[in-house]
């Protein structure tokens, strides 16, 4: 097997037939018979059909897999159960809705058989909504200060890479896993190809607020202590903050010995210490809370059913 397609699917009956298609009909013109790829799609306990749609595919193309999880575990550790089952020397991560395009796959592939390790797609013009922009803009600064994300290179969801680096990846079993944080850790010949940016097929992005807050948590608190080094930094500006509020304290009350520092000043110094205290205390609490269900050995995904079971 030659190169593995992992495909999270989430929501769309709508678009991954359109997406396996392309596939196939892109392998096939860029030389690549089915005997020597293989696309493996990841249901993440679609609320609709996708499951029955994937299901059907798998038993029409010899080359389809189907891997459906038993509640929704999101898109990073279905892309972990993918890689698993994957036996291709290469593997190529796309998205389920169509804006990732199979067609311009083979800009990937040529670009890491000049011997990149991973190579992600970047995109010139992106058709993605100004907040999932703002929300990818966030996300590459973050993985920069906190991961040591190489500057200029953009991590994405449309990549390739080589088996070692997968069998590097699958290695981890903690329950938040980050594969862009992973992937760094493991290599850093890296390196983007520019590939068109389509728009959705159908429906609207499944990204929201709530989504990528938990990706930004996973990635900073798996891969990073610099957030706690940061709440060592608050606590000595509090400390110099105070030190100075009671340097001006002492010399206004030596100037002027019948004044009133008044309770309002006295209750916004409390706040402000109370506010840096809570802040540490739930970085701290975060960390901890991470590290006891990581002890606890929660899964990072549970296999309801696969078309691997069947054969």
């Amino acid at each position: 097997m030659k190169y593995s397609f992992v495909i999270p699917c989430y929501n769309s009956e709508n678009t991954i037939t359109v997406v396996v298609d392309e596939i196939m009909q892109t392998m096939k013109q860029l030389g690549f018979e089915s005997d020597i790829y293989e696309i493996i799609l990841v249901n993440d306990y679609s609320k609709d059909n996708t499951k029955q749609i994937i299901m059907k595919l798998s038993n029409l193309y010899t080359c389809v897999k189907y891997i459906s999880l038993s509640k929704n575990y999101g898109q990073e550790a279905a892309c972990l159960a993918g890689y698993r089952h994957a036996a291709g020397e290469f593997i190529i991560n796309m998205d389920d809705d169509g804006q990732t395009p199979p067609k311009e796959v083979g800009k990937l592939i040529s670009k890491i058989d000049e011997g990149y390790d991973v190579v992600y797609a970047h995109y010139p013009n992106k058709h993605h909504s100004n907040f999932r922009n703002f929300g990818s803009r966030l996300n590459d600064l973050m993985s920069e200060k906190l991961i040591g994300k190489p500057k200029g290179i953009y991590l994405g969801t449309y990549n390739i890479m080589r088996r070692f680096v997968i069998e590097e990846i699958i290695k981890y079993e903690n329950p938040y896993p980050y594969i862009r944080g992973l992937v760094l850790q493991i290599t850093r010949n890296i390196v983007n190809v520019d590939v068109d940016h389509n728009d959705r097929l159908a429906g609207e992005s499944n990204y929201t607020l709530k989504t990528l807050l938990k990706i930004w948590m996973n990635g900073f608190t798996a891969f990073s202590i610099v957030p706690l080094r940061i709440s060592i930094v608050l606590g000595l500006l509090a400390s110099l903050f105070s030190f100075i509020l009671i340097i001006y304290a002492v010399v206004a009350k030596i100037n002027n010995p019948t004044s009133e520092l008044g309770w309002a000043s006295t209750v916004s110094i409390i706040s402000f210490f109370a506010g840096v205290i809570l802040i540490v205390l739930g970085m701290i609490g975060e960390y901890l809370g991470r590290v006891y269900i990581c002890i606890n050995k929660t899964p990072q995904y549970v296999e309801r059913e696969s078309s691997y079971e069947q054969k």
